[in-house]
């Protein structure tokens, strides 16, 4: 019997997704991102809130990184479990718990491969991590199959038109993405996310919202990127120094455009989409007659 052709032999065109995924582990493995996902536990306390989390809850936040969304669903009682690919930033995660004193189930785990069964979890979140799963399908298939019939799904996801999404967007123009591959910020995308969960889903309800950077100046926020965000980090590491200075020059052009502080502090704001989805298949409650 012959065996079954894999994907990159029946379209030869197709990127290759596991090398994809393994030089992204590298790189969010690369640098702290706990340095840089302290200025945005604000999205995930809002998503809790927009999902209308319940204590006693079974929640799952997918690719928690340092742990943010987990962390603002444990401070509301829920029974959390956060599952990251990178073993340094569970390492944040826990130490962060330790300090609050919060209950949560930090696990090994990659979002296009979820180590659970089939509607383990009444809300499943996910803040900017997800999102960067390079096979989009598979992603929100797992995302769906652990989650219960009518449960809900809850995401934060950089817009096509978000500054984070230009600033990649930027550096694609110094070290190319690999061809063929989604873009992250397509998450951003109300339909977009639609046709990716297709009829497991009920519903979508989606709002757009901003999140502001702060910090003391360009210079620091490009050094706070360059030392600390993995993908950054790679990014001005490959280049020769001449390079580096010219993607450091447009990042600053991009970043006068939107700086709203009137000075020389950095007041940057990014749009992303909040999505809150409602697992297909609730049942119907009986009714007595």
């Amino acid at each position: 019997m012959t065996p079954p052709a894999s994907a990159s032999t029946a379209n030869p065109s197709a990127p290759d997704l596991q090398a994809i995924k393994a030089r992204q582990q590298v790189a969010w493995s690369t640098g702290d991102y706990g340095v840089v996902g302290t200025g945005i536990p604000i999205v995930a306390e809002q998503l809790c809130e927009s999902i209308d989390l319940r204590a006693g809850e079974r929640v799952l936040d997918v690719a928690t990184g340092h742990g943010n969304a987990a962390l603002a669903a444990a401070r509301r009682y829920a029974r959390t479990t956060g599952v990251d690919y990178v073993p340094a930033l569970l390492e944040r995660a826990r130490e962060r718990a330790a300090a609050e004193r919060l209950s949560v189930e930090w696990l090994p785990g990659d979002a296009e491969e979820l180590p659970f069964p089939d509607a383990s979890f009444d809300v499943v979140l996910s803040t900017f991590g997800a999102m960067f799963a390079p096979d989009q399908q598979r992603t929100a298939r797992e995302l769906a199959r652990v989650c219960k019939p009518g449960g809900r799904i809850g995401m934060a996801n950089w817009t096509p038109d978000s500054f984070v999404a230009d600033m990649f967007r930027v550096s694609s123009q110094f070290v190319a993405p690999p061809a063929g591959l989604t873009p992250p910020a397509t998450w951003g995308d109300e339909a977009h996310v639609a046709r990716l969960f297709g009829p497991s889903i009920a519903q979508i309800r989606a709002t757009r919202r901003e999140l502001v950077f702060r910090y003391h100046s360009f210079v620091h926020w490009l050094d706070v990127m360059r030392t600390f965000y993995g993908p950054m980090n790679k990014t001005f590491a490959a280049l020769a120094p001449e390079k580096q200075a010219e993607l450091a020059r447009e990042l600053e052009v991009r970043v006068l455009r939107l700086n709203r502080s009137g000075d020389t502090s950095f007041v940057v704001p990014s749009t992303y989409l909040e999505l809150v989805i409602t697992r297909a298949g609730a049942k119907v409650p009986e009714i007595d007659c």
